[in-house]
């Protein structure tokens, strides 16, 4: 296939999705079909058309021009020119959802960190377009016994079709696409959707359509190969969370429901990396919870909104190491420190005495973990400066004005915290210093 018809595909596919969403609306009117229907029929066509992407053009680089093109026409359609016709089919649901952009987000993360292999592309979209859907469906039409989610309500009849439909697909694939033992294939099939399962039915505006997928790739990619005592283990200790969670989340100030999603952030994280480096993100749960019960902000779901933050980026640091093949670790770390920082000044105001001590623990942390690493980790150390830079930002922005993070606080601390690692991480690389690794952000 020549450039110019891969180009024309791309903008043809575009064309398609729009088409796609003028026939769905047309029917939805006519035939006054719901606006959850209406979303869904969208996210399985453009799931379905998905799965074909790594066949249907030879190179990868129309596909992300095809996920850009996407995501501008995502934005458009929210614009009021447009928003109350074409983007109707879309955003005519009453809760507020960035699922359109998380959706094409991530079939382009997981085509990009699927590297090629069929197993950790296929099944994270096929669950993703069609037990998600089965799920919404079932629950739109079914569904009887009810649990709060954020500020509406999910059913128990569409978790369980959702993870029926996960555990088949799931079944498939691995029989089909892995060459695993059978017993090593049911326990990962079985992994796969009760993970895949807790994260649908945790799921708030639409960051299901980016943490299902990329959740399921990254422990497909780092488990697939377990033994299946090690497997045991870790579903073991998933469930001892989820219990632990769930009995003392409320004792500080957690809903079941954020509890729940904590519990999907630890073990994502724990799946992509180390022990040693799964330490600060951990402080950034603490110092939040910490911070709402002393010195609570305006922020309606501030503890979904921590969540979707450290796992934005995390995913965003572990692609742009993968991307530029300079391992990235250390600066996620520092990322995590900075947030953490902010968060731990917030919950200290009046007793601001104490926040060099919450630094220097922050800061020991942050060098113990890197002693700890492999040395193709530590290509940019040494990093105590930097690190210094971002424990003195975070505090001292907390600290010097706390009511500018009464509103929006996690946004905001976590856009200071990013700062300045992502700015020496750009010019590292841009200069070619240190040895590069392919291990991306995972360390």
């Amino acid at each position: 296939m020549s450039t110019a018809l891969q180009i024309a595909t791309a903008f043809g596919s575009v064309g398609v999705l729009l088409g796609l969403m003028a026939l769905v609306r047309m029917a939805g009117q006519r035939r006054h079909i719901q606006p959850e229907v209406s979303r869904k029929l969208i996210h399985v066509g453009t799931g379905l058309y998905s799965l074909i992407l790594p066949w249907l053009f030879p190179d990868r680089w129309p596909v992300y021009m095809l996920i850009g093109l996407t995501l501008v026409a995502m934005i458009a359609l929210r614009l009021p020119a447009l928003s109350g016709n074409l983007g109707q089919t879309l955003h005519a649901v009453e809760r507020r959802s960035y699922g359109d952009f998380l959706l094409a987000t991530a079939v382009g993360l997981c085509f990009f960190l699927s590297n090629g292999d069929p197993l950790l592309y296929i099944l994270p979209i096929a669950v993703l377009t069609l037990a998600d859907a089965a799920a919404a469906l079932a629950g739109t039409t079914y569904g009887r016994k009810r649990f709060a989610v954020e500020a509406g309500q999910k059913s128990v009849e569409g978790t369980v079709v959702f993870f029926t439909v996960t555990l088949l697909i799931a079944l498939v694939c691995l029989m089909f696409l892995s060459g695993l033992p059978p017993a090593n294939i049911l326990t990962l099939a079985l992994m796969v959707a009760a993970f895949g399962a807790l994260v649908e039915a945790q799921s708030w505006r639409g960051f299901d359509n980016l943490f299902l997928p990329l959740g399921l790739l990254v422990f497909l990619a780092i488990h697939a190969k377990s033994s299946l005592f090690d497997l045991l283990t870790l579903a073991a200790l998933f469930f001892v969370t989820l219990v632990g969670f769930r009995a003392l989340g409320p004792r500080f100030g957690l809903t079941r429901h954020s509890a729940r999603v904590h519990v999907v952030a630890m073990f994502l994280i724990l799946a992509v990396t180390e022990a040693q480096n799964a330490l600060l993100p951990a402080t950034v749960l603490i110092a939040h919870t910490w911070a709402s019960l002393r010195n609570r902000g305006a922020d309606d779901y501030g503890d979904l909104d921590i969540v979707a933050a450290l796992g934005l980026f995390s995913f965003g640091w572990l692609a742009l190491g993968i991307a530029t093949g300079w391992n990235a670790v250390a600066f996620y770390g520092l990322t995590a420190m900075g947030l953490s920082m902010g968060l731990a000044t917030l919950a200290l105001q009046g007793r601001l005495i104490l926040v060099p001590l919450v630094a220097a623990l922050l800061f020991g942390l942050r060098e113990g973990a890197a002693a700890l690493n492999p040395p193709g980790t530590l290509w940019a150390e040494p990093l105590w400066p930097v690190a210094l830079l971002c424990l003195a930002i975070g505090a001292g922005a907390a600290a010097l004005a706390p009511a500018a993070f009464a509103q929006d606080r996690v946004l905001k601390l976590t856009t200071l915290s990013l700062i300045p690692p992502l700015a020496l991480y750009a010019v590292l690389v841009w200069n070619g210093t240190g040895v590069p690794v392919s291990a991306g952000g995972a360390g």
